[in-house]
């Protein structure tokens, strides 16, 4: 039996399968090696039934997750996930190679993620080129959700926004200044609060406030990520995965062509093609 895990920071998404075939299918909250302690993480297993129930029936996990970018972190998710699965191994790496895998297979070409966070890499196939980006929810995530709801907080805290936006978030959000400072600079994982308004955003897309806000993240995205990429690894395809690039996928698709840069395939989630390319290596 084994289980392959997607993780951003909202969510982690599972697939446990056997002989062939997918058994299960699940969400739970996101795991993040980086700001999560291992007492969290554990908590966090244990609240899921399908996990517990199969847990000593499990012996290969692949999991993929945000802020598992290097040895330490993958190491640290490793070590977690083998006190609570006795009977597995364990291999950790970063979500930008599920990314790849999930889109290109074993074919070479770039591969972006924007969702909760952001980043992207060229992929030769079999492992990711080393590069100096996934800085992180408060450095970078350009385009993201993350990156949305800073601007969106940031236009609220100072009275920017148009009047009417801002009766629909107090609409649907309790917000003002003391929670938001509150919740961004002494509350554990601030990432979350800001991609919480990424429902609220989606449903008012089509707002020309919210349509200018996405494509300027995703051009902001495109300048610091994708140009760069393209000028050292030219003539490749560029594969995308996350919320934010299926949702917005149109408006992706133009930036890009106005930038010359050659959109292939963009999907939502990886875990569902990880776990088809995962049950044929097994």
């Amino acid at each position: 039996m084994i289980v392959v895990v997607f993780s951003g920071s909202r969510y982690a998404d599972w697939r446990i399968a056997d002989k062939n075939r997918v058994l299960h299918g699940f969400r739970t909250s996101g795991i993040n090696s980086y700001i999560q302690d291992d007492r969290y993480i554990l908590q966090l297993l244990n609240k899921s039934n399908h996990l517990i129930n199969n847990a000593e029936k499990i012996r290969k996990i692949y999991f993929f997750g945000a802020g598992a970018s290097s040895p330490e972190r993958q190491e640290k998710i490793e070590r977690i996930f083998m006190q609570f699965f006795k009977h597995a191994k364990v291999k950790a790496s970063h979500d930008v190679l599920a990314s790849a895998i999930s889109t290109f297979g074993d074919e070479k070409g770039i591969i972006g993620i924007i969702g909760s966070g952001s980043n992207a890499a060229y992929y030769n196939g079999k492992k990711l080129m080393p590069n100096n980006y996934g800085l992180g929810y408060i450095l970078a995530d350009e385009g993201s959700t993350n990156w949305l709801g800073r601007q969106l907080l940031k236009d609220f805290l100072t009275d920017t926004m148009p009047s009417g936006i801002r009766e629909k978030l107090l609409q649907k959000h309790s917000l003002d200044r003391r929670l938001i400072l509150d919740r961004i600079y002494y509350n554990p994982n601030p990432n979350l609060f800001l991609t919480s308004f990424a429902d609220f955003i989606y449903e008012n897309r089509e707002e020309t406030y919210f349509a200018q806000q996405i494509k300027k993240g995703l051009e902001v995205y495109i300048k610091t990520y994708l140009l760069p990429l393209s000028e050292s690894y030219p003539d490749n395809q560029f594969n995308f995965t996350g919320s934010v690039a299926s949702n917005y996928a149109d408006t992706l698709r133009e930036l890009g062509a106005e930038y010359g840069l050659n959109i292939g395939e963009i999907i939502k989630e990886p875990v569902q093609n990880l776990v088809k390319y995962y049950i044929n290596k097994n």
